[in-house]
């Protein structure tokens, strides 16, 4: 399969891309034309970055409407408190079997234009969904949520993995200090990938291996995100949704929110999207580059921006196609006659506003299942 005449998102370089056997085989600026015994796809308008790595959502809470009416010192507070106020809500989605709301979870990420999604939670026991769900990890929710969590995080038969857990998601003292305890209690220095940070200082980053950066779900709970602009000369930081308990369902939304806290370059912030992750994780995903994951997206251009605005500018309903190791996840009606000679039963088709997409799998079908279980669900997709 050739990808003809493409833009490269920041850079604005012209790219042909030719993928093959679920890697990118091929790279160059000058398209040939129709090559002779290759699937060609031509392209106008166009841009083109490696599938997004979503480093941090919880698959199975984004039924989830966002809870909460005020800012909070931590998240041990805001638990509590939308436990006790939102009662009927969480019992609604609760009522869905986890394995649909985990699927869910995994096509909010896909109609975003991710292709790896890191889960925070338990292994999904059943996974054969059209993007990554990385769990190559283990996952410790915090001090506060998790009884015993020192015992786990210096679990000897889990040395070579790296520990996902929120840390420092707080305004106040208590906060700060979780930190303090979090890696005083790290006997076996194992590698913690911190998530959130808020109440994070310099001195601390630095005992971690990366900082998942969380800005919606930080301005949603806590009024304040984390002082990435500091602490990213200590830590790699990278990117992360949340669930929509804390959240829009529109991951360039959060995109949009961090570039406002000006703490980022453009480039830094697109990083932490793509190559950060990639090298945290050890992924061959994060880049357009020969001999790497065929993992793509090729999205609209807006008329009149440049590479780098028009990456920042993009919405679900503006992504043309999503590539998964090679395979077509995802793609516009506007690719139909372009694409109609492919199995069209494995896709279903949705709309976002008035964008027709072509899903792999049965996405209609997985809708129509979850509003058995709790009717009048809203998803941002018919």
């Amino acid at each position: 399969m050739i990808l003809n005449n493409l833009k490269m998102a920041i850079t604005g370089a012209p790219v042909n891309i030719r993928v093959a056997d679920g890697r990118i085989a091929n790279i160059w600026a000058s398209p040939l034309g129709h090559v002779p015994g290759e699937f060609n796809l031509e392209f106008k308008n166009a841009i083109v970055f490696p599938g997004l790595i979503n480093s941090h959502d919880h698959l199975d809470f984004n039924l989830f409407p966002a809870l909460g009416d005020r800012t909070y010192r931590n998240y041990t507070e805001w638990g509590r408190y939308i436990h006790k106020t939102y009662k009927d809500k969480i019992e609604r989605v609760m009522k869905v079997p986890i394995g649909l709301r985990e699927q869910w979870g995994i096509y909010k990420n896909l109609l975003n234009g991710v292709t790896t999604v890191v889960n925070h939670g338990k292994k999904i026991k059943k996974h054969a969904g059209p993007i990554s769900v990385f769990e190559n990890c283990q996952c410790i929710h915090s001090v506060q949520f998790e009884k015993k969590w020192w015992l786990s995080l210096n679990n000897p038969l889990k040395m070579n993995l790296p520990v996902a857990i929120h840390t420092g998601e707080g305004i106040d003292e208590a906060s700060a200090k979780e930190i303090d305890k979090l890696i005083g209690r790290n006997v076996l220095k194992r590698d913690i990938i911190g998530i959130h940070g808020v109440a994070m200082n310099e001195e601390q980053a630095q005992s971690l291996k990366a900082l998942v950066w969380c800005p919606e779900s930080n301005y949603f709970l806590l009024g304040k995100t984390a002082p990435v602009a500091q602490l990213k000369e200590n830590v790699p930081i990278m990117f992360g949704t949340d669930s929509t308990l804390t959240g829009n369902w529109n991951l360039w939304e959060h995109i949009r929110k961090a570039k406002a806290t000006k703490q980022l370059t453009d480039i830094e912030l697109f990083e932490t999207l793509t190559t950060n992750a990639a090298n945290t994780w050890k992924l061959q995903t994060g880049k357009i580059a020969e001999g790497r994951d065929a993992d793509i997206v090729v999205a609209r251009e807006r008329k009149g921006a440049s590479a780098t605005e028009a990456f920042f500018m993009l919405n679900p309903e503006d992504i043309l196609m999503v590539v998964h190791k090679g395979h077509i996840v995802l793609f516009d009606e506007d690719l139909y006659t372009q694409l109609k000679s492919i199995d069209l039963d494995n896709y279903g088709r949705v709309y976002i506003k008035t964008a027709c997409k072509y899903v792999s799998g049965n996405l209609p079908q997985l809708m129509h299942r979850i509003s058995e279980f709790y009717r009048g669900v809203s998803f941002p997709v018919i």
